[in-house]
């Protein structure tokens, strides 16, 4: 494949993740009036299982890592974004949440320059100025009233940020079903942990916001479930097309860090 094909299939590969997630995350609010975040974590994990055990042998997919240690690493903290970024949403509006995740590119940049070593050109600079231009055209007059709890979603920006370089750094020899299978075992590890905290404290949730984050296990109905495979069926896609964007290399044999490092999802993907 030519470099000028990898740019143009990764740049189709970014579209269809923005276009899907940003469909399916708008009804996160729906689950959550029945269901915390727990739960939601753990029942998509599963529902993403299943679907890749019905898939994989059919599509002749790979799944098992080659490097288990660099895949458990990365995934750990890709997940442990998205549980910021979903937390978030039980106590600040979308428009903030997403404005925070989407701070992951200045982090990309300053990881990349500070940590890896890598030449920052004023093309990378200017793109995420402008991105930046555009989460304080997202959020409007809000920009000047956000409060602390509005660094919950920054770092799940920062841990997205970090997660995106470790696909490429860590993880170069991965394919991206195998990166997303990985994060969504993450997730589901992380749900099942969350429940049993909160079986075992013993915690009543409060109404509000909070409800979301403290809520135990509860039986959802017919139209929740419906949602959570459209989020499970809707994530494993575009979340695989995201990570065969940043892991496809601009050149053959190339390692180094690229611009789609730089994608952060439209309201938090995942």
């Amino acid at each position: 494949m030519t470099e000028t094909n990898r740019t143009t299939a990764a740049a189709v590969a970014i579209l269809g993740y923005v276009l899907i997630i940003g469909f399916i995350d708008n009804y996160v609010l729906v689950i959550a009036n029945e269901i915390g975040l727990w739960q939601f974590h753990l029942m998509r994990s599963g529902m993403v299982a299943a679907l890749l055990v019905v898939a994989a042998p059919l599509l002749g997919l790979r799944v098992v890592p080659r490097d288990g240690r660099a895949v458990l690493a990365r995934s750990a903290v890709h997940g442990a974004a998205m549980l910021c970024y979903f937390g978030s949403l039980g106590f600040l509006p979308v428009p903030q949440v997403a404005a925070g995740l989407f701070t992951a590119p200045i982090f990309v940049l300053l990881i990349a320059r500070f940590v890896y070593g890598e030449r920052i050109g004023p093309v990378r600079i200017a793109a995420v100025g402008i991105g930046f231009a555009g989460i304080l055209l997202l959020l409007g007059p809000e920009a000047l009233r956000l409060g602390p709890a509005a660094l919950v979603p920054v770092l799940a920006g920062a841990l997205y940020a970090l997660g995106n370089v470790a696909t490429r750094a860590w993880c170069p020899d991965e394919g991206a079903v195998t990166l997303t299978a990985g994060f969504f075992a993450a997730l589901g590890v992380f749900g099942a942990l969350g429940l049993a905290v909160v079986a075992v404290l013993g915690l009543e949730p409060p109404e509000g916001p909070l409800r979301f984050l403290l809520r135990g296990p509860a039986i959802p109905s017919a139209e929740v479930l419906f949602w959570i495979f459209v989020q499970a069926a809707g994530s494993l896609v575009g979340v695989g097309l995201m990570c065969g964007a940043i892991s496809w290399p601009i050149r053959r044999g190339s390692r180094s860090l690229n611009m789609w490092c730089c994608r952060p999802p439209p309201c938090g993907a995942f």
